[in-house]
């Protein structure tokens, strides 16, 4: 077997190109995925929205999504293919969302997750995410309730701490092919 090079990992805006792409994502990672339309949708007529893509030599793996609300970034959706789950490209865009969200001069940054979703909260974790709350019955494919995670402010010295540290092991970075 000959070994394949590592592939470069980049971030970039969503482009409306981009959106097959990310629609298959989504329908590869949510059992109630929004549909194409959403994200166009999102990408020419919601000005709160922003959404980042990960490519791993130039294949979309990932995207992610936030809303900027008055000093609130809010992650409205976050996806990786599960063949590249668990490799680093989840935390380097969500290095890179966490980025945008100081950009957008957000104070704090808020989400929804499964509580079932363990992995996913496991990620947001180590991003500084803390529960603070339970949305009862927000998915609607089975009433599974949602964990409200925020973070600590973007400004704090724990935070910022934090966030260099993921840096360094998620930051620049090429990652092996997957199998």
């Amino acid at each position: 077997m000959v070994a394949r090079p590592p592939l470069k990992l980049t971030v970039e805006p969503m482009r409306l190109d981009d959106v097959p792409d990310v629609h298959r994502i989504e329908s590869a990672s949510f059992s109630t995925p929004w549909p194409d339309y959403a994200f166009t949708q999102e990408l020419q007529t919601n000005h709160l929205a922003h959404y980042l893509v990960v490519r791993a030599g130039g294949e979309t793996i990932g995207y992610g999504g936030m809303w900027l609300m008055v000093d609130e970034a809010h992650v409205t959706t976050f996806a990786v293919l599960p063949e590249w789950r668990r490799r680093g490209a989840g935390a380097r865009l969500m290095l890179a969302m966490m980025d945008l969200a100081r950009e957008l001069n957000a104070r704090v940054v808020t989400l929804e997750v499964r509580l079932s979703n363990h992995a996913a909260r496991s990620l947001y974790g180590r991003f500084g995410f803390r529960p603070v709350g339970i949305r009862p019955r927000y998915y609607s494919d089975n009433n599974e309730d949602a964990l409200i995670m925020t973070t600590p402010p973007l400004s704090s010295v724990e935070l910022k701490e934090r966030l260099a540290e993921l840096e360094q092991l998620y930051g620049e970075r090429d990652l092996e092919p997957a199998e």
